[in-house]
């Protein structure tokens, strides 16, 4: 409460009846700065979440257009006729199921591997003290800040010498080894989720007579669900989005993901396009721009809508994983 309302209490009698309208004043006033102060706080989140809506919305729209109305400049939001046709089309193009599997089983495998590998490692750094840890979490930090495109030439030659260009053991070996894509971001976060359990834990389990191999895999491994939440989400979607690596290791269409594919599709679209500009142009006709925008709006959402609908279906959990993991901070 402010001076003025510590003052008007101070002359006011609260027993008195007479001084009920004065604390009805009060009472309103602080009711009023609350709803003033929540107004702002939803305006804010509305503003923020509109930039990440706003895509989303223009490739839905844009993706249930026909060519027309994609060219049509009177045209912004609402296509003028409805059509999933733009998804048929987009399906074959990008050869969507082959390149959905190959997606599927580099990150939710590299996921699932990275959970246990970078568990292992975190519960190592957060738990115990060994000659060298400082050394060796410095290196785990140093990997994390290197840029994988520093040392793609080495890994694409040491991949190479063990045949594992065009599989998909380049992205889960490393994973079950507490590396792959982000594996030392994964190994932070158990890190600090680990250091924050009691102590009073593992003194029981030696108590009882437990190992720490047998105290991590029974008691401490499976408190770490926030945490395990959390890198499983970040690994599926950081491999999903990924084509730096895909597109050096990959090299045959059999084994592309769905960017691969949708990129490859794109830059397709691109030169035909380029190619039917240039022949209008030589001839001297006067013709309507061609444009594949719709279709490559499809093709963006196809490849996004199994995360859309698994962030969906966990995006509740992820949240309170997010408190209790301590990514954000104490």
């Amino acid at each position: 409460m402010n001076a003025p309302g510590f003052a008007l209490l101070k002359k006011l009698n609260l027993n008195d009846p007479s001084s009920e309208g004065a604390r009805w004043q009060i009472t309103v006033m602080k009711r009023s700065r609350s709803i003033i102060g929540s107004l702002f706080y939803y305006l804010v989140l509305l503003s923020l979440s509109f930039v990440f809506v706003y895509p989303l919305l223009f490739m839905i729209s844009r993706s249930l257009m026909q060519p027309q109305d994609v060219a049509d400049a009177t045209v912004q939001w609402v296509p003028k006729s409805f059509s999933l046709e733009n998804y048929s089309i987009v399906l074959d193009a990008i050869h969507y199921w082959p390149g959905l599997a190959n997606s599927a089983i580099t990150s939710f495998g590299s996921a699932a591997l990275q959970i246990m590998s970078c568990s292992v490692v975190g519960y190592g750094f957060a738990r115990f003290q060994f000659p060298g840890r400082d050394l060796w979490l410095a290196l785990v930090v140093f990997t994390f800040l290197v840029p994988p495109q520093t040392i793609v030439v080495p890994l694409f030659i040491f991949f190479s010498d063990l045949n594992w260009i065009n599989t998909h053991l380049p992205f889960v070996v490393p994973s079950l080894f507490g590396h792959g894509l982000k594996g030392a971001l994964f190994v932070l976060i158990f890190i600090q989720f680990y250091r924050r359990l009691p102590h009073v834990l593992e003194e029981a389990a030696r108590i009882d007579g437990a190992g720490a191999f047998r105290t991590y895999w029974q008691i401490m491994f499976p408190l770490a669900r926030p945490a395990m939440l959390v890198v499983f989400l970040f690994s599926v979607v950081w491999h999903w989005n990924d084509t730096f690596e895909p597109t050096t290791y990959l090299l045959v269409p059999e084994f592309f993901n769905l960017a691969q594919n949708l990129a490859v599709f794109n830059g397709v679209a691109n030169q035909n396009i380029d190619q039917v500009a240039q022949a209008a142009q030589a001839s001297g006709a006067i013709v309507q721009a061609p444009t594949l925008m719709n279709q490559i709006m499809a093709g963006v959402m196809l490849t996004i809508a199994p995360i859309l609908l698994l962030y969906l279906f966990v995006q509740r959990y992820f949240v309170e994983s997010i408190e209790q993991s301590g990514i954000a901070g104490e």
